[in-house]
């Protein structure tokens, strides 16, 4: 816990102290920052502490990599000395952040939001996904012989705790829209709860009955958005002494009714062209889109528009049950090690190989950001070599149709848990592929031995 501290106090020294701190949060393995005055950063600090693999910028945020479970325990270090330091933030400072904010790059503040909609439920579908696996594996005779018919009430329990996630899975996108876009949590969740009733069934409009659930997380997103719109200018209209009845009463009234007539059917027919388009795309293109979409991976991270592919991951498994995309975007990572494994083996850089081994363990089990931005990217070369070996993984699991029950959350070997049953030997065989064929293209193409 000290090291913790102090990479805490150090990053809060790199980035202008607490005063210069709009907005400080963390997801699974990066610090992300949001400043007032850009010129108080010290990015040459930042990124050469020790606890620091890697930056990267999108947006105003600013995003330290300091790897997994490690960013929460950072980010509450880095509050809690905040606490203790007191006073009031920089207002200049926030003026100054706000005037910046009319100049972001719409699409990728739209991406972000999109993202922030759905990383609070990572833990959910990783917990999910591995449950899923397990039974699976407790399913299958030749592994574990009669255990399924010995313990069907076993199996039962743990087939509730796997797919809970999917049976409220419209409630929480709601509950979590309306806290991104600033409605009300519980107005978000009924929203989502009206579109999902089972009660829709029983009604008939323009000459059809209207389909429970329609649209998955698409309608959801589209009405909730709505709904925050709608609740946002009413409390502007509304006298304050009625606004607290009227606002939830009339927000319901309205956007409920939209929802139903247009934006379930739009989010419905976007739904299903989703789901059909990508599983033609690859089921048609074979090879080449599985090469397309692994090689072309690891630059859409970098860029941020990969958090435009998330809703598109929930919307195959609510449609067809299995994800075949996301196994094949898992080969980028994997790409990774092979590209990792050969600059370890060509580099004379005592440090770098010190970051290598340190982040090789968590590069296998799907966590790829301190490979990324502390090897192969600030090298130039093998991030191109581990694009490439990513690309001939993505190829094969594409050919070979491997999917998986999981819509994102998990990648790497633990991902072979989660893959369908007759699939899993094929995944470990892209996966290996893609690493040596990662490994290949590095040592081919070299790169300059960074100086101690």
């Amino acid at each position: 816990m000290e090291k913790t501290a102090a990479l805490a106090s150090e990053i809060l020294l790199g980035i202008g102290g607490k005063a210069n701190i709009l907005r400080l949060e963390n997801c699974m393995t990066r610090v992300r920052v949001e400043v007032g005055d850009e010129t108080r950063l010290d990015l040459a600090r930042l990124k050469k502490l020790p606890g620091v693999s890697g930056y990267v910028k999108q947006g105003q945020q600013h995003q330290l990599i300091v790897g997994p479970g490690k960013a929460a325990q950072v980010v509450d270090a880095m509050r809690a000395q905040m606490a203790e330091e007191g006073g009031a933030p920089d207002d200049a400072a926030r003026v100054r952040a706000q005037a910046k904010a009319k100049y972001k790059a719409p699409m990728s503040d739209a991406l972000r939001q999109l993202a922030n909609v759905f990383i609070p439920l990572i833990p959910a579908f990783i917990a999910s996904g591995l449950i899923t696996g397990i039974i699976n594996i407790l399913k299958r005779p030749d592994i574990v012989g009669d255990f399924a018919n010995h313990y069907p009430n076993l199996l039962g329990v743990l087939g509730i705790f796997g797919s809970a996630v999917f049976a409220i899975m419209n409630i929480l996108v709601g509950v979590n829209t309306a806290k991104v876009f600033g409605g009300s949590l519980a107005m978000g969740g009924v929203m989502a709860g009206i579109l999902s009733s089972p009660q829709l069934a029983q009604i008939t409009l323009f000459g059809e009955a209207l389909q429970p659930g329609r649209g998955g997380v698409i309608a959801v997103l589209l009405v909730v958005v709505l709904m925050c719109w709608i609740e946002k200018k009413l409390r502007s209209l509304l006298p304050g002494s009625i606004e607290l009845i009227l606002n939830p009463l009339l927000t319901t009234l309205i956007t409920g009714g939209i929802a139903i007539i247009a934006l379930q059917p739009l989010g419905g027919w976007i739904s299903e062209s989703i789901a059909h388009g990508a599983s033609w795309a690859i089921d048609r293109g074979g090879l080449l889109v599985g090469a397309v979409l692994a090689g072309a991976f690891l630059p859409l991270v970098l860029t941020g528009l990969h958090q435009g592919l998330v809703p598109i991951h929930v919307e195959l498994v609510q449609a067809h049950g299995v994800n075949p995309l996301f196994p094949i975007l898992a080969m980028a990572g994997v790409g990774q090690i092979g590209a990792a494994i050969a600059v370890l083996m060509k580099t004379r850089n005592a440090r770098l190989k010190k970051v290598i081994k340190g982040a090789l363990p968590v590069g296998l089990l799907g966590i790829g950001e301190p490979l990324i931005f502390g090897v192969t990217l600030p090298l130039g070369k093998p991030f191109i070599g581990a694009c490439l070996g990513g690309a001939v993984g993505g190829a094969l699991i594409s050919y070979w149709k491997v999917a998986t029950v999981i819509t994102f959350g998990i990648s790497g070997l633990p991902l072979a848990l989660t893959i369908v049953t007759g699939k899993v030997m094929l995944y470990l065989l892209g996966y290996l592929v893609a690493v040596i064929a990662g490994f290949i293209f590095t040592w081919l193409l070299g790169f300059n031995d960074p100086e101690e």
